[in-house]
């Protein structure tokens, strides 16, 4: 063997090094692939997670929703003994059954304590109805009432409260919803509503962790896959240089900075960043979404029940006005017109409440027709301005736009009539019903130096009664 063919036999050929290119290139693209697949299961899991943590909540505010719901009817029906607010009531427990279907939504989730809280607040919510069904069978036994749901028969009243008049059961009833141990069974149930919640958000949390440090993990093998590719091929082409090396080191400039990728370079690099960019908006827009559906209404853009309950106990009451608005004959309006333009009426009046109150105030949605809205900020009492207000309100709600026309009835609290945080919401309530009892479509603002209810306002006359 001559020193020439000894020479080139120990060499590489360029076969034998095309043959490792290729190996390298099949062994860096698998790796790739599998990287993004990692990637979008990990994805999956996130939205997945991130559904059923909202469903979660939806499922314990819905308990305590309805919970709410048949405290307010049995008291209506107990104060002035209308049987509707009775039908409202056992449609609600036995027809509706938002409590039970909670539970069920709660059953296909991963939080057995949460479903064991839940199951506790349900059985304290049962308890509360024995003493809701007591408190409607005195008014049926007052008003003599023939005609009401079955599941009263099976209540027997004592031989002492049999025996009252008719106006001490009226008295009786009213008593056993509106004491003290019936709101503390109801605080009882929030509590269980609120330890589901915070449960939750701490679930939550640890699946985000979880899947950050599984996307930190997916990333840095996209990153040893780069490097592989850079030591691998770097002698090859300035081209590779141009369309995959300085994308791929921005690209995890962009990642570091929890930035979208620019979708440039090779097609196949494109193709990649396309991918992680529609994977990154969606999941910031998840977020985003999540963090927005859980404290707004979806009809009409207001806050909902937990954001009321949330910015209620952060606001410096004394320098707050609190208004609770009430449309007037809203359920004719569903039964004549439609849920379809019900629901329309709604959204014009949170639309026109949104117009004649600040950006800083805060519209909330409490209840089927029921909103609060938070003047803040209001140091001194300036009823005139908010009679302005509601005037202007009135108007607009009143304007001919193919929506039947509506009326308000608005019960007003500044936070220097009440004695505490928790009674301004009780105080504008029954400043509420005092305007619907004065014939609707009016305001009462609560006084603290006329019996909790002072000066009215009539939207049609322009004019304010003591």
């Amino acid at each position: 063997m001559t020193l020439e063919e000894q020479n080139m036999n120990k060499g590489i050929s360029l076969r034998t090094i095309h043959a490792l290119l290729v190996i390298v290139a099949l062994v860096v693209s698998c790796m790739m692939f599998y990287s993004t697949r990692q990637m979008s299961k990990s994805y999956e899991i996130t939205a997945s997670s991130s559904k059923e943590h909202v469903e979660l909540r939806k499922a314990a505010m819905e308990l305590m929703d309805a919970s709410d719901y048949l405290t307010e009817k049995v008291q209506r029906f107990t104060v002035d003994g209308n049987t509707a607010f009775m039908n409202d009531y056992f449609y609600e427990a036995f027809q509706l059954n938002r409590r039970e279907e909670a539970i069920i939504k709660m059953a296909h989730g991963r939080s057995n304590s949460a479903i064991k809280t839940l199951m506790e607040a349900m059985d304290s919510s049962v308890i509360l109805m024995r003493r809701e069904y007591y408190a409607m069978r005195l008014v049926v036994e007052a008003k003599g009432y023939t005609e009401y749901p079955s599941e009263l028969n099976s209540v027997e009243l004592s031989s002492r409260d049999l025996g009252l008049s008719p106006e001490a059961k009226m008295r009786l009833a009213t008593e056993m919803v509106l004491d003290s141990e019936y709101f503390k069974r109801k605080d009882r149930i929030r509590a269980k509503v609120k330890n589901i919640m915070e449960e939750l958000e701490l679930t939550a949390n640890e699946t985000d962790r979880r899947t950050r440090d599984s996307f930190n993990k997916e990333i840095s093998v996209v990153r040893i896959v780069i490097a592989l590719q850079v030591t691998g091929i770097f002698f090859l082409v300035w081209l590779t240089s141009r369309l995959g090396i300085n994308p791929v080191l921005n690209a995890v400039d962009r990642i570091k900075s929890n930035s979208p990728i620019p979708e440039v370079g090779a097609n196949e690099f494109r193709y990649l960043a396309r991918a992680y960019n529609k994977m990154y908006e969606v999941y910031k827009s998840s977020l985003e979404r999540l963090n927005f559906e859980v404290s707004h209404d979806p009809l009409t853009g207001a806050y909902n029940r937990a954001g009321y309950e949330l910015i209620a106990s952060s606001l410096d009451i004394r320098s707050t006005y609190m208004l609770l608005f009430d449309v007037d004959d809203f359920k004719s309006i569903n039964d004549t017109y439609g849920h379809d333009v019900g629901d329309k009426v709604l959204i014009k009046l949170v639309n026109v409440l949104k117009k004649y109150f600040r950006s800083d105030d805060y519209i909330c949605r409490i209840g089927g027709d029921e909103f609060v809205v938070f003047m803040v900020h209001m140091n001194e009492k300036q009823n005139s301005l908010v009679t302005g207000k509601l005037k202007s309100i009135s108007d607009a709600l009143s304007e001919d736009d193919g929506l039947p026309k509506v009326t308000v009835s608005v019960g007003v609290t500044h936070g220097t009539d009440v004695k505490g945080r928790d009674s301004i919401f009780e105080m504008s309530d029954r400043a509420m019903y005092k305007a619907k009892q004065n014939g609707k479509n009016k305001f009462t603002f609560v006084d603290s130096r006329q019996d909790e209810n002072g000066q009215d306002g009539d939207f049609q006359e322009g004019k304010r009664q003591s």
